[in-house]
């Protein structure tokens, strides 16, 4: 057997461009048998006939791609612009006032004002009332803090008028001064015989007798007043009870 030698096989091999271009030249070859160019008479068929799609190259966007695109751009901006519009159910007032005619507006505008008008009479009666009741208060202050600085007074008229003999001079004065209490509302009470009630009576003593069914006001020893159902001062008085 002979000797192997790698020089020379290497030698035999052909050149890589060499194979390359037969290689390109029979691919040629073989597409042109295949695909016959058409004659001067033939039509060229259409690819929107056959439905074949138009391959797209690089670069090219598709043109079902661009109007998918498009729209949804468009949707997009709709709905921002509906995001954007304020809503005519939000604010029903201002949807109200554009559908009104300029009679409807002027009738709907003097309704709100007779309503506010009428909002602002009712409290003004309230606070003319709350006021009429303040006013009232404190005129009774003033006319209690009048009369417990006169009492004393009043209290030495009566015992003076129940013990000793007034000439007319001096009861003209004292009916004055009862006519000018009454003036502002100030009643006496407090008299012999009545029955006792302990809400205005005040027992300074209680007297057995027996006679009595019933406690009774035996002897006033310094008058009551009252302005209306306010009690000033109870009056003093001595009780007669039943000895049982």
């Amino acid at each position: 057997m002979s000797e192997f030698n790698k020089d020379d096989y290497l030698n035999d091999l052909p050149d890589a461009d060499d194979l390359a271009a037969s290689s390109a030249s029979s691919a040629a070859a073989g597409a042109a048998q295949e695909n016959p160019a058409p004659a001067a008479g033939d039509s060229i068929p259409s690819d929107e006939g056959a439905g074949a799609a138009k391959p797209a190259t690089e670069g090219e966007t598709p043109a079902n791609a661009g109007g998918k695109q498009a729209g949804e751009g468009q949707s997009a901006a709709e709905h921002g612009e509906a995001e954007g519009e304020k809503p005519a159910d939000a604010d029903g007032k201002a949807a109200g006032d554009d559908t009104l005619t300029p009679l409807g507006k002027a009738k709907k505008e003097a309704a709100e004002y007779l309503e506010a008008l009428q909002r602002e009479r009712a409290e003004f009666i309230n606070y003319r009332n709350r006021a009429a009741k303040e006013q009232e208060r404190f005129r009774q202050h003033g006319i209690i803090d009048v009369l417990t600085a006169l009492l004393p007074a009043l209290d030495d008229i009566d015992r003076i008028r129940e013990h000793s003999e007034m000439d007319d001079s001096f009861k003209a004065v004292a009916a004055k001064i009862d006519k000018a209490f009454e003036k502002f509302g100030v009643e006496k009470f407090g008299e012999k015989g009545e029955e006792f009630d302990p809400t205005k009576h005040e027992a300074i003593l209680h007297k057995p007798d027996a006679e009595a069914e019933k406690e009774t006001v035996d002897t006033v020893v310094e008058a009551g007043y009252r302005i209306g159902d306010r009690v000033i001062r109870a009056a003093r008085v001595v009780v007669a009870s039943p000895h049982n």
